[in-house]
């Protein structure tokens, strides 16, 4: 990822541009053209992703209590299309989008929080987010999308802990008891984030979470901040 200043980014109804690169929705698809290049040798990242959303949803709610902070699937069930030629990657399968949008750094309101999506039985998709704020006020949202496009609330099971990362992130997962949770595989491990894969049981079915955690008071260290520019470079003009 790059981040980019004012002058490279534009979008309009159908199309939005962050420099070379750009997201397009055609009314059935949304496409991605990647045109980046890698930190820290700059090799090239070239291709097109495709998202093809089972049922869009019109969903969006407060992750604070002043609700500055918002979050919402825009297609919490999808599937994708993976087509890179450089490199020369080609994949398919599930996927999910959403969307977060805030009014303030997200430093100014959260500590830390927990986040899991969990695909279900009949085309459902649940989703888990557990808030901490920095007022130590948690909030937390166990929701359930259907493919009709109802959403169901429940109650969501026992925080369990999950074991600390070398970066010494403390992550948590609802979850009914710790003997059926595992982590299967790490997909990120990061000094102030991590994103894991999941076998835990959730609704009464045994399920494949994809998990993450971030803590933001590590994201916040001078060390961090140092580092942050060679793993997301910052182009202003």
């Amino acid at each position: 990822m790059t981040e980019r200043g004012e002058k490279q980014v534009s979008r309009n109804s159908s199309e939005f541009v962050i420099g070379p690169s750009s997201l397009q929705w055609d009314g059935n698809k949304l496409t991605i053209q990647i045109l980046e290049r890698a930190v820290p040798f700059g090799q090239k990242i070239a291709g097109t992703v495709e998202l093809y959303p089972n049922s869009l949803f019109n969903f969006s709610t407060p992750l604070d209590a002043a609700g500055k902070h918002r979050w919402g699937p825009l297609a919490p069930s999808a599937r994708v299309k993976v087509n890179l030629n450089s490199p020369d990657l080609k994949w398919e399968g599930n996927a999910y989008l959403d969307s977060n949008e805030g009014d303030e750094p997200i430093s100014q309101s959260f500590h830390e929080w927990d986040w899991s999506r969990a695909e279900m039985s009949g085309g459902r998709t649940s989703v888990i987010y557990d808030v901490r704020e920095k007022n130590a006020q948690e909030n937390i949202l166990a929701l359930t999308f259907n493919p009709n496009g109802t959403i169901d609330h429940f109650e969501p099971p026992p925080r369990q802990a999950l074991p600390k990362t070398i970066w010494g992130i403390q992550g948590h997962m609802r979850n009914q008891n710790s003997e059926s949770l595992r982590v299967q595989k790490i997909l990120e491990n990061t000094p102030f984030y991590t994103r894991s894969v999941l076998n835990s049981e959730l609704l009464g079915e045994k399920v494949l979470s994809f998990h993450e955690t971030l803590s933001v008071p590590k994201l916040t260290l001078a060390t961090t901040q140092f580092m942050l520019p060679w793993r997301m470079p910052r182009v202003t003009w």
